[in-house]
């Protein structure tokens, strides 16, 4: 399956890899070569549809269900790659929750479900996976961020302070894990077009701030990103928050 073939003997972890983004960032490694390690928290067949494709394809992978909030859950899942795979040396943070709900409508359990999710999740995933990376020698991990923690929205507080959140999580891991050879960076997706269960609004922030290319990003255009960073070329880049946004958001 590998085009370029450059992430050939390694293995990448990918959460929350059953659709869309996660989906496209597990194929797209898999094609670098990497056997491929897909979570997802309970849907075995979206998970098994995305290992089915990879294998079609030539290419190695395994699901692994598990809600990446639970910390046992994350250490079966690390295990499971170890057992199949032999070495972990990428490590995608994608699994996410992306609820929308004025703050003072806001229970405490619904802020904290969040959290626990998309940042709580981050560091259960990566402390359970660097005894590994160091053992494989320098490893990448790269968390995906949102651009609402950038430039705002309505109804997503809770969501824009546990994104906002993994960049300080990845500028840490940067600086303690340079030493290992093992990089953190943060993708910051814009507006991609993705499916959403259960909801067929667009979300505010994405009415509010078009791209200048005209045109909505795919999940593929973010994948791409993240196929660089684990591979050689991406090796003295670490702890930067890196937009794939068509230009919707130019911040420093």
């Amino acid at each position: 399956m590998a085009d370029n073939n450059e992430l050939a003997g390694k293995t990448a972890i990918v959460t929350g890899a059953g659709r869309n983004i996660g989906r496209a960032i597990a194929v797209a490694l898999a094609q670098a070569g990497a056997a491929v390690v897909v979570n997802a928290r309970s849907n075995k067949t979206e998970a098994d549809a995305v290992v089915r494709e990879i294998e079609a394809a030539g290419g190695k992978a395994l699901s692994v269900l598990g809600d990446v909030a639970d910390p046992k859950a994350v250490a079966a899942l690390a295990d499971a790659a170890l057992k199949k795979f032999g070495r972990i040396d990428c490590l995608i943070n994608n699994a996410a929750l992306r609820r929308e709900k004025p703050i003072d409508q806001m229970t405490y359990a619904e802020w904290r479900e969040v959290m626990n999710v998309t940042l709580d999740a981050a560091f259960h995933c990566v402390t359970a996976c660097l005894p590994a990376m160091k053992k494989s020698g320098g490893g990448t991990i790269i968390n995906i961020g949102g651009m609402s923690a950038h430039i705002g929205s309505k109804g997503r507080t809770h969501v824009m302070t546990a994104k906002a959140g993994l960049i300080g999580f990845t500028r840490g891991l940067a600086h303690d894990l340079a030493g290992a050879h093992i990089t953190a960076n943060c993708v910051v997706p814009g507006a991609i077009d993705t499916t959403r269960p259960g909801s067929s609004l667009t979300p505010a922030h994405h009415l509010t701030h078009g791209t200048i290319t005209g045109e909505r990003g795919k999940p593929d255009d973010v994948a791409a990103m993240v196929r660089f960073l684990c591979g050689p070329g991406g090796r003295y880049i670490t702890g930067q928050t890196i937009h794939v946004s068509g230009g919707a958001y130019l911040g420093s």
